[in-house]
């Protein structure tokens, strides 16, 4: 047998809800993870001295007690891990793992037994539930009963509200009242906070973010009491789960961070974080309400009874005496600007995401804090808005996604760089970088491993280069412009220039006709090569409507036949709703289900072939190139009798002063009245002659579908 043993999947009751998590058997002690808080429960194996093996709801259970009173419960064992958890016990713990039964029978009449944090209800020596102690907010007791209230946790859907026992009266010892006994254990061991004795110390007025607003807090040895305006809280140090101390990144603030679990309550509000902020600048002399000696033999040195130092470092440091939990802080990260955090936005609000050694915490509406052990892989994102910041999103195991978007493109170097170095999955990870990992592609590899993303390539490379010491504007300012002036806008600019000389000679009169002929040529063969460069315009293919219509597909076949179930399913729906509701169901079908429609465009497909190769056999699309060559032609004669317009225009007004392009178009659309009936008449003899054309031509293939 090794020297460790360990199981997945154990889970672990916590008012009312199961958090599975991780439990190791150790010779030196037992130690239980939890996967949902990451809370640490270490058990030495010399405190063990009771072992059980029980038959609960979720398999087996293990129930573990201590010399020191602590009980602890673990379930998801399987039926086979009995023997070799009890040998272990045996060889290392010397502790007998013994079987005990559970009373199913649902009598409610038995006897309650108290033994150290647990309430024992037992029927016949078995037990038919346990209650921890640990778990009752407030006891009540009437005549001849106990009423227990118990703290309620948002994460069960079905909470225990409260429990009655009926105490008989005693007939054996009238002194002592029996309720007023069963009351007196429950409150001995109930997480019931009262206010009894004075405070530790007193911090007056301290800003705090959420809950909004300033407090009074008031430090007690078991608990901490917020005193505001409109508000009191009352935290049990037990409920705090982690302590941060996180600089602003204005370096003239510190964030003092205090994780609960459970929440704190108001209303229907919840709020998992304590956030109080402070300024670097204020200073504070603290007194603590506790003799020296009892201030030594309780905190062992960590405080003093007269402390004095900025009022940030004095809350932390009584905070971390009295929790006995150490305080995170920001690791070796330092982001472009040189601070310890990145802004950005989470749920349409600006805050601040520090990249911590173990995880990541943004503050601060809302408050997330998200362990490496708990993210499944992240992904950079471009922004929704500009290429100026990108987004970055964070997937956990359970499913959930957290997107911090509107980081500034200087601080992708450094968190890429961060999340590279803690080897978390990178969902978005380019090939290039894939191979230059050095063996951990498994590790890092993903359904996204095909799709290169050439944003993320440069992104990277741009902030390398800022790191040198390249001036970021003069990059920005290249990516950014959108506006090349080409080739037509010095033209313009030419023939605004050569207008301006134009109208400057007709005014002054001194320049010959013979200059101006030769200008009008210039300009002309300007306009001819212009004419030349450009691309011929790609004929667009004349469709034969005289030929077989052409076979719809799979989906479209299958979108005819559904379109109207489709209206009924969704009344109302518009035409554009409906293309995009078809296209999610055809998505959704199976293979098998499309294979029928594949079928039935298969043997349309066939029909159109067959009816198209009969069409083409009896010589019907002869008559479209016809049809084609006469349109050419007609255009033919069109061009011809446009250039012989222009040629008499140019004799027309080759005496006239220089004139502009504009000029020119232009008075050749407004001719005179005589030239517009002459080309109208042409116009009209020229329609007459294509109309005994058509007469003496042969019936189109068209004509002959009509």
């Amino acid at each position: 047998m090794g020297d460790t043993l360990e199981f997945n999947e154990i889970y672990q009751e916590v008012k009312g809800s199961w958090n599975d998590g991780r439990l190791r058997f150790s010779k030196q002690n037992v130690v239980y993870k939890s996967s949902k808080t990451g809370k640490v429960d270490s058990i030495p194996a010399s405190e063990l001295n009771l072992a059980q093996w029980r038959r609960v709801c979720l398999g087996h259970g293990i129930k573990l007690g201590t010399s020191t009173g602590h009980v602890y419960k673990y379930d998801g064992f399987r039926d086979t891990d009995f023997e070799k958890i009890s040998e272990f016990f045996k060889a290392n713990y010397k502790v007998e793992l013994t079987e005990k039964d559970m009373c199913v029978k649902g009598w409610n009449w038995g006897t309650a037994k108290f033994s150290g944090p647990l309430l024992s209800f037992e029927v016949n020596d078995n037990t038919a539930f346990e209650v921890p102690l640990s778990n009752v907010s407030q006891c009540a007791t009437g005549k001849n009963e106990v009423t227990l209230e118990f703290h309620q946790n948002d994460d069960t859907e079905v909470s225990l509200m409260e429990v009655r026992f009926y105490v008989p009266p005693s007939q054996s010892d009238e002194r002592q009242d029996p309720v007023e006994a069963f009351a007196q254990n429950v409150l001995s061991k109930a997480d019931v906070i009262q206010a009894t004795g004075d405070a530790v110390c007193i911090f007056k007025e301290l800003q705090c973010l959420t809950p909004r607003g300033r407090y009074d807090i008031r430090i007690y040895p078991t608990f901490l009491h917020l005193h505001g305006k409109t508000f009191d809280y009352k935290i049990p140090y037990t409920t705090v789960l982690r302590l941060f101390l996180l600089p602003h990144k204005d370096q003239r603030q510190m964030f003092f961070v205090i994780s609960l679990d459970p929440p704190i309550k108001q209303g229907q509000t919840r709020y998992h974080f304590l956030i109080l902020l402070f300024s670097k600048e204020e200073d504070i002399s603290l007194t603590l309400n506790m003799s020296e000696e009892d201030v030594e033999r309780r905190f062992e040195g960590k405080l003093s009874k007269f402390m004095s130092g900025s009022l940030y470092e004095m809350v932390s440091r009584v905070m971390k005496a009295l929790v006995n939990r150490k305080i995170t802080v920001p690791g070796n990260f330092q982001g472009h600007s040189g601070a310890q955090c990145i802004t950005c936005s989470y749920k349409a609000s600006s805050g601040l995401l520090y990249p911590l050694e173990r995880g990541f915490i943004y503050v601060h509406k809302p408050p997330v804090h998200l362990r490496f052990e708990e993210i499944s892989c992240v992904n950079f994102a471009r922004g929704t808005t500009t290429t100026r910041s990108f987004d970055f999103e964070i997937e956990t195991k359970q499913g959930n996604q957290y997107t911090f978007s509107s980081i500034e493109r200087e601080e992708y170097g450094k968190l890429f760089d961060f999340v590279n170095a803690k080897k978390l999955n990178i969902k978005n990870r380019g090939f290039k970088e894939k191979k230059g990992m050095k063996g951990k592609i498994d590790e890092y590899s993903d359904s996204d491993d095909d799709q290169h993303d050439a944003y993320l390539e440069r992104m990277k490379a741009e902030g390398k280069i800022r790191e040198e010491g390249n001036d970021s504007d003069e990059s920005d300012g290249e990516s950014d412009e959108s506006f090349n002036p080409g080739e037509e806008d010095e033209e313009i600019a030419e023939e605004y220039d050569s207008n301006a000389s134009a109208s400057e000679s007709s005014e002054g009169g001194e320049e010959s006709e013979d200059e101006s002929a030769k200008k009008k040529k210039a300009k002309k063969a300007k306009v001819v090569k212009e004419k030349k460069e450009r691309k011929p315009r790609k004929e667009k293919k004349q469709k034969d409507a005289g030929g077989p219509k052409r076979p719809m597909s799979a989906y479209m076949l299958w979108l005819n036949s559904s379109r109207e179930r489709i209206k009924s399913d969704n009344p109302g729906i518009s035409i554009t709703e409906i293309s995009k509701k078809a296209g999610e169901m055809w998505r959704q079908l199976s293979k098998d289900e499309k294979q029928e429609w594949e079928a039935k465009a298969g043997e349309a497909k066939k029909q159109y072939d067959k009816a198209k190769k009969e069409y083409k056999e009896s010589g019907g699309a002869t008559s479209s190139p016809r049809k084609e060559s006469k349109k050419s032609g007609g255009k033919k004669d069109d061009k011809k009798r446009k250039s012989a317009g222009a040629d008499k225009d140019k004799e027309r007004g080759g005496n006239d002063s220089f004139k502009s392009r504009e000029f020119i178009e232009t008075s050749e659309e407004s001719s005179s009245d005589s030239d517009h009936k002459s080309k109208s008449k042409r116009k009209k003899e020229s329609d007459d002659e294509e109309e005994e054309e058509a007469v003496s031509t042969p019936a189109s293939s068209e004509e002959e579908s009509d």
